[in-house]
């Protein structure tokens, strides 16, 4: 194994970008999307951004078409109102995966119209989990949004699937996140443990994704709930899980089991068996998807019949996951799928007055479901991962304003994870015992690495197969679980993680190209700050080629850009 990848000492095309980096002078760069106002002819398009890369394919993705007056008056109906009684209809909001428009009525009221994207797939039970969600949820009193009517399929006047609710009052976290006082952080920090106190208190039969039993074709299995919604009388189901990685790309048309999971063997294993079924249909060689890692792999193309027999070791080490002595963490839980300030109203003295963007929320058992969301959590800072009583440095006050501003960035992170951990150890019993078992960490990470889509990388998932071994030793819960069903030798084991370090620090480097360019996930930028943006990146792209050791390694990175256009059809 060392010798076989004996080429992964060090990264000159990382040395390259570093260096290029250094040498224009890094500066983060952090963009707000554009609060312009938005014309009728732009309703279809989406325009809050651009992308350094794909540009064209990423808005192609977002194109969605519809029947403007139509929608109108099935919102306007959807309230007890006519469609005169509309006054506008303007766009609100564009997210990774759905637009939203507000419609404001005559007599003030306002309701909030949200359409999936082309991309957003499969729309019908998408659409149809989040509204029963969200029903749910706001019948065992948990703050969301007031749903008037939906759409789960485009077989409707105004040509397209859609969610009509209540538009939400109130503040948004996100806008005052980074401005909040140490008391009014453990406030806020506070009132989201409380409601994810709440979340995991709900009882349920099975493993999934909620649903009203209606709206799940006849030869789609469900687990029905004895809850019914009051005002409809409609049942609600636990059917298939819609977490995104078990449906993405092609995978949404193979004939998987996708739960209901009615025991926690089938929810653990589910997304590796997918992702089994998916290799051996439409898998072929890749390089990694992210760019920065190919020279790692020496550019060469890694097998997926290597990643099928990984994710078949992760199948036998499986039923050895599970907590059997402790029933309680193999219950049945809710969670927010991105429980991040964006998604949170506050009020003024800063209660919690809504929770928004139930999309794609699954129920798990709750070993595989606890966990720090992850704008809160700071792992991986050794006075976080301590849980010490995070402080300022003594000699704050003497330090110059950049290096003030860092230190306190990092007494913000290293305060909101420990005040979710010691929360939660107060407010949350279950949920802390869930996250302080042995093994917590290491088999969550296992368990969602082993159902992520495929992108060409080898190295991951067998990390954490060694690390799950190594801690099995060190932790002893042999008690829990029984002996652990695999292996590695010394220097096996220390190769893969020191193979995984390397890609981790590729992440990084990555990280610190968006931040000098100014971009985010996939090359996003506000189409204000577009031209700036790709300035930024082309002198970039011109240090690192400069800067590369020879013509060879010149010729790799310009192949290899990370913000050029590429063909991702191949990872689909």
């Amino acid at each position: 194994m060392a010798k076989r990848f004996s080429w992964l000492r060090q990264s000159s095309l990382t040395r390259s970008i570093s260096n290029s980096i250094k040498a224009c002078g890094l500066g983060r760069r952090q963009f707000s999307s554009s609060n312009k106002t938005h014309q009728a002819s732009d309703l279809f398009e989406y325009t809050s951004g651009r992308w350094i890369y794909n540009d064209a394919l990423r808005h192609a993705e977002r194109r969605q078409t519809f029947n403007v007056p139509e929608l109108k008056r099935l919102a306007a109906r959807s309230v007890q109102h006519c469609e005169e009684d509309v006054v506008s209809l303007v766009k609100l909001a564009e997210g990774g995966f759905n637009r939203s428009f507000l419609i404001i009525l005559r007599s003030g009221l306002q309701l909030v119209a949200r359409i999936p994207y082309p991309v957003t797939e499969p729309k019908s039970l998408l659409v149809a989990s989040e509204v029963a969600t969200m029903d749910f949820l706001r019948l065992n009193d948990i703050p969301v949004p007031e749903i008037s009517d939906y759409s789960a399929t485009s077989n409707n006047a105004a040509g397209t699937e859609y969610i009509f609710m209540e538009y939400v009052q109130g503040i948004n976290l996100g806008d005052i996140w980074f401005t909040l006082t140490e008391r009014q952080r453990e406030k806020v920090v506070n009132g989201l443990v409380q409601l994810e106190s709440r979340l995991l208190a709900l009882q349920l039969p099975a493993s999934g994704s909620l649903f009203y039993s209606c709206d799940l074709a006849d030869n789609i299995p469900r687990v029905p709930l004895q809850l019914q919604a009051s005002d409809t009388g409609k049942n609600f189901c636990i059917g298939p899980d819609m977490s995104l990685g078990m449906w993405f790309g092609r995978r949404r048309g193979l004939s998987l089991d996708r739960g209901p999971y009615n025991d926690s063997l089938a929810a653990l294993s589910a997304g590796a068996k997918k992702e089994i079924t998916h290799l051996t249909q439409y898998g072929q060689p890749l390089q990694p998807l992210q760019r920065l890692k190919r020279e790692l792999y020496d550019y060469k193309q890694q097998s997926h019949l290597e990643h099928i027999a990984t994710l078949n070791t992760f199948l036998q080490v499986a039923p050895h996951l599970i907590p059997n002595r402790i029933p309680d963490l193999q219950r049945p839980v809710v969670r927010h799928p991105d429980l991040q300030p964006n998604n949170v109203f506050v009020t003024p003295d800063l209660e919690i007055s809504s929770v928004i963007d139930w999309q794609h929320a699954s129920i798990l058992p709750l070993f595989l479901h606890c966990g720090i969301p992850d704008s809160l959590q700071n792992y991986g800072d050794p006075v976080s991962d301590c849980l010490q009583v995070p402080a300022l440095r003594d000699n704050f006050d003497d330090l110059g304003e950049e290096e003030q501003c860092h230190e306190a960035e990092l007494f913000r992170k290293r305060q909101i994870h420990y005040l979710y951990f010691a929360k939660t150890a107060a407010l949350n019993k279950c949920h802390y015992e869930a996250l302080t078992n042995p093994l917590s960490i290491p088999r969550r990470r296992l368990f969602q690495h082993a159902r992520d889509p495929w992108e060409g990388d080898n190295i991951t998932l067998k990390a954490d197969l060694v690390r799950i071994s190594r801690e099995w030793t060190r932790q002893d819960p042999s008690k829990e679980t029984g002996p652990c069903p695999i292996s590695y030798s010394e220097e096996e084991s220390a190769e893969y993680v020191r193979l995984d370090q390397a890609q981790e620090e590729a992440d990084k480097q990555l990280q610190i190209c968006e931040d000098f360019v100014g971009v985010g996930s996939e090359g996003w930028v506000p189409v204000e700050h577009y031209d700036e943006a790709k300035q930024r990146e082309m002198k970039l792209k011109a240090d690192a080629l400069k800067a590369a050791e020879s013509e060879e390694k010149r010729t790799r990175l310009e192949e290899n850009w990370i913000f050029d256009d590429f063909e991702e059809a191949n990872y689909m």
